[in-house]
């Protein structure tokens, strides 16, 4: 095909005096094609006549006015499902390979009949206007720690002027988690932004639990107040109204996943070697956004004094069982706190229990529901002297502090009086020192009683504990030989 340039170089030569073979052979093209665009005066592109008709007939003509009118009726059905349609009411008469025929009709009708779409306007980011937050699953990722999974969210924050970025890991949307990587990232800015927006948060509240939904409100716009920052959600099901974050979800996740590629491995040994990991990757990305975040940096509002406590206050009755629920779980507390009523400080990852302005426990939080803590220093005082109580005990597993002390409970059975002997001996004591001794106790193969026990803390001795089990390797051959012993009997 002759192109506009080919047929330039030919006018120009030809117009320096050279014959026309000479122009033709320089433009690259025979010389009766040089001769038609020298008499003709026009370029290719002056003279292509525009493609209009088909070249072979439409398979879908007769049923068009049917395909168009269930596209009226509803935008979203697809050319796939449409043809499914076509195959079952028209028996043998379109074969699979007129899929795509089709979808390209479709498409074309959408583009010049069709529904309007969504525009999506740019906007103008102005420094330490806006920033946004929002949570993500980082489940894709195969994060590990000691090669158990680790599943979790990130709390994720963003201002969008220089694309600055922080994160946070916590494991479900609460309110706690937002406050915490909120305060976080600001903290560590140094500043406030004018602005913050945010999702509605439908996964941390559902819609139908107003109370808390209200409540949920409440917290988050004190929280604002605090900071002296405007607040904003985006509306229902429009994430690209949070744009920005929701881009810089996907950005992190590649950049993270590249990290890792290059790290070689996917297990931490701790959750604290993992926050490192984050927080250096989150100083390598935001290394290249340093002239614009300086920007941000001079506009940005002051801190206030001090961090807005993101804890959950409520209070809760001691029950006769020496538990609390809290956030549909159990909790053991101090006996002594039995018929009152204790004040919860719930935070993100741990709760506090405060009776007389005083903190009583400071414990771990359960993720999930239904779950229980229970520690057997809060209750074995009472078990020694109930013993029938704990072999149908609601939460016994709890009370096993390591598999030596199954093993010992186990070996015991059904002198079950033993063996809480035995841990009371680890709450007044020493549970490490209980735990060498079972082990070894159960090296030696001898009896396991509280007196065994107790006699070896008595002697104030460290014991020899085997850290590595060799096994030999399995002779493959055995079973083979099984086999055959079976076939011929």
């Amino acid at each position: 095909m002759v192109t506009d340039n080919q047929v330039r170089i030919l006018v120009t030569t030809r117009k320096s005096g050279k014959t026309r073979a000479v122009a033709a052979a320089k433009a690259g093209m025979d010389e009766k094609t040089a001769r038609k665009y020298l008499r003709s005066g026009k370029l290719p592109s002056e003279i292509k006549v525009e493609h209009t008709w088909r070249t072979r007939e439409d398979p879908f003509t007769d049923v068009w006015p049917e395909v168009k009118e269930k596209l009226g009726n509803n935008h979203g059905l697809q050319a796939k499902t449409l043809f499914d349609y076509l195959q079952r009411i028209y028996p043998g008469k379109f074969s699979d390979g007129q899929l795509r025929t089709l979808q390209r009709r479709i498409k074309v009708w959408r583009a010049q009949e069709g529904p309007p779409k969504e525009v999506f306007f740019p906007q103008i980011h102005k420094p330490a206007d806006l920033c946004e937050s929002d949570f993500t699953c980082m489940n894709s990722l195969g994060i590990t720690i000691c090669s158990k999974p680790f599943d979790h969210l990130m709390y994720h924050f963003v201002l969008t002027y220089s694309n600055w970025e922080a994160g946070n890991v916590c494991f479900s949307e609460s309110f706690e988690a937002l406050s915490d990587g909120f305060q976080r990232a600001v903290w560590q800015l140094g500043g406030v932004p004018t602005r913050h927006r945010t999702d509605r948060m439908t996964a941390a509240v559902p819609a139908k639990q107003k109370d808390k939904q209200r409540h949920f409100t409440r917290r988050y716009e004190a929280l604002m107040r605090h900071y002296k920052i405007e607040s904003y959600r985006i509306q229902t099901s429009k994430a690209n109204e949070n744009g920005d974050i929701e881009q810089q979800h996907h950005r992190f996740k590649i950049a993270l996943d590249q990290e890792l590629m290059m790290r070689g491995s996917r297990d931490f040994n701790s959750r604290e070697e993992y926050a490192t990991f984050l927080d250096k990757l989150f100083s390598q990305l935001n290394a290249g956004r340093k002239e614009r975040l300086d920007e941000e940096l001079k506009h940005l509002h002051r801190l206030p004094n001090t961090r807005y406590d993101s804890c959950k206050r409520f209070p809760v009755k001691v029950g006769p069982s020496s538990t609390i629920r809290v956030a549909h779980n159990v909790y053991s507390v101090n006996s002594r706190l039995i018929g009152e009523t204790v004040q919860i400080r719930l935070y993100a990852e741990h709760l506090e229990v405060w009776y007389g302005q005083r903190c009583m426990e400071k414990i771990p939080r359960l993720r999930g529901e239904e779950k229980h803590h229970i520690q057997y220093r809060h209750i074995i005082d009472w078990l020694v002297r109930k013993p029938g109580a704990f072999a149908n005990y609601r939460y016994q597993t709890d009370l096993f502090p390591s598999h030596r002390f199954r093993m010992a409970y186990d070996s015991l059975k059904p002198n079950s009086k033993e063996y809480l002997k035995i841990l009371h001996l680890a709450a007044k004591e020493s549970e490490t020192a209980v735990d060498q001794a079972l082990a070894l106790l159960i090296q030696e193969n001898r009896p396991m009683s509280f007196a065994a026990v107790s006699e070896l803390i008595t002697q104030n001795q460290e014991y020899p504990i085997i850290d590595t089990i060799e096994v030999e390797d399995v002779n493959i051959a055995i079973y083979d030989q099984l086999l055959s012993e079976g076939v011929l009997a």
